[in-house]
């Protein structure tokens, strides 16, 4: 994720690893520098948290009380375990997708109440925001839901890569190339995802407006409904959420 966000900023980085020099590619890659936990927690504005959520003592350990403000964009880290972990600083979570690598990815974001020793700054939370905003679609949610929206939104572009390989390979065993399909599918799933977003994502009115009684869609989404989609995607999220809670 780290990268994928990096990537989608477009900037100099300043960045810190645990030994795997992903941190000195990425510096490579976009410019800046590959520095230690430290280093970067003094010099950076806003350090982005994108460590293994069981790090998160052993890096605050490092570097809580020289941080200016913290960005977590760690799984099953909820805003309790971050503000104690990094008490009287700023903590923002904020759970991104990997498109945001191209400017196309969702980000939920979950703000925390003012308490302890800080009240939260509302000029930094905006300036957060807008810095995640270039990324995509920035979301305000619960932080009690973010569970279940992680279960969509963190986990749904695997599923749409699976969706999208299905459609092509029928395609191909009825004789369509690989390149030619997969450019029929993606740009369909494209066209699709802003025709849905300028009907205000009903997905029954779009169905509808594509679906001719008894002609070949209607037959196709019937063949859908039988293989069972609606109940491999409700098993998938129930699995996510489970190994998530």
């Amino acid at each position: 994720m780290a990268r994928a966000l990096a990537r989608g900023w477009g900037e100099p980085v300043l960045c810190s690893d645990s030994g795997s020099g992903r941190a000195a590619a990425l510096a490579a890659e976009l410019g800046g520098r590959a520095v230690s936990n430290l280093e970067v927690a003094q010099e950076a504005d806003l350090v982005v948290l994108c460590h293994k959520p069981y790090q998160l003592d052993a890096v605050a350990q490092e570097i809580a009380g020289h941080v200016s403000a913290v960005a977590s964009v760690l799984g099953s880290t909820n805003n309790g375990a971050l503000s104690k972990a990094y008490p009287g600083t700023p903590v923002f979570r904020l759970i991104p997708n990997t498109p945001v690598e191209v400017r196309q990815g969702v980000i939920c974001y979950s703000p925390y109440p003012p308490r302890g020793s800080y009240e939260i700054d509302h000029a930094l939370e905006s300036q957060v925001l807008e810095l995640f905003g270039r990324l995509g679609r920035v979301i305000t949610i619960e932080e009690r839901l973010l569970g279940v929206a992680s279960a969509v939104f963190s986990v749904g572009p695997a599923y749409q890569a699976l969706v999208t390989e299905a459609q092509v390979d029928a395609a191909v065993r009825l004789g369509l190339t690989p390149g030619l399909a997969s450019q029929l599918v993606t740009e369909t799933m494209a066209g699709t995802a802003a025709l849905l977003t300028a009907r205000d994502y009903d997905t029954l009115r779009l169905r509808r407006e594509v679906t001719s009684p008894g002609g070949s869609t209607a037959r196709g989404l019937d063949a859908l409904e039988r293989g069972g989609v609606r109940a491999a995607f409700s098993a998938a999220i129930d699995q996510v959420c489970e190994v998530g809670s």
